[in-house]
């Protein structure tokens, strides 16, 4: 089944007095499961994609799809459930709480969501575990390493089993080992999991070992591979 359909989508910006092409009537598929990697030069519409296909940013034209939702048609509120309940997001920057615990950042989504607290506890146990930070739940990001911040990260994106995830260049503050390290983990939650993930990367560690390659440049897709 189809995770996210892009239809002829279309997004500029405005710099200054110059009108700036984010996406030039760009069309994709990615199905259920699949783990696809976006690569470009900056500027190629990597991120502007992604946030298109999280209902971040609004388009000029176009159509996405999110299973059975027209994402670019819902209103303010509805973007932000679909978020909460459907789509994980993973950034550069790793956006966690800094007076939090690495488990209470976990939970936040699932507090959101209304996850009574005994099972957010005990899912987000779980998945720190999974990540490799069994005995960090109680360290705040200021006591953990960039690999460890965005591990915790990766944890709260998939805690409450979204259908999709959405990574921006997540490998871009780490060295090379921890960056293969996330790259590897991302690789077993989408296997163990069936969790679609969706990279814009130029990272070359990234892209050699994502099974879909889609190159970017100038707001289209140049090509579109399986490795």
């Amino acid at each position: 089944m189809t995770a996210i359909q892009c239809v002829d989508v279309s997004k500029s910006f405005q710099q200054g007095d110059v009108k700036v092409v984010g996406l030039d009537h760009l069309s994709l598929i990615v199905d259920e499961g699949e783990f696809v990697c976006l690569s470009g030069p900056s500027g190629s519409g990597k991120t502007s994609l992604l946030n298109a296909m999280g209902g971040l940013d609004s388009l000029d034209s176009g159509e996405i799809y999110i299973g059975e939702r027209r994402v670019d048609q819902l209103n303010k509120g509805a973007k932000s459930d679909l978020r909460l309940r459907h789509i994980g997001f993973v950034f550069q920057a790793y956006n966690l709480i800094p007076v939090l615990t690495a488990m209470e950042n976990v939970e936040f989504v699932m507090q959101l969501q209304g996850v009574d607290r005994q099972t957010r506890e005990q899912k987000a146990m779980s998945i720190l575990k999974e990540v490799g930070l069994e005995g960090m739940e109680h360290r705040r990001p200021s006591q953990l390493s960039g690999g460890q911040q965005q591990r915790v990260a990766v944890a709260r994106a998939i805690v409450s089993e979204p259908d999709l995830v959405l990574a921006d260049e997540p490998t871009a503050n780490l060295d090379s080992t921890t960056a293969v390290q996330l790259v590897d983990l991302f690789l077993h939650l989408n296997e163990k999991h069936n969790i679609t993930f969706i990279i814009a990367t130029h990272d070359d560690r990234v892209m050699s070992r994502c099974k879909r390659l889609v190159r970017m440049v100038d707001g289209k897709v140049v090509s579109d591979t399986v490795q």
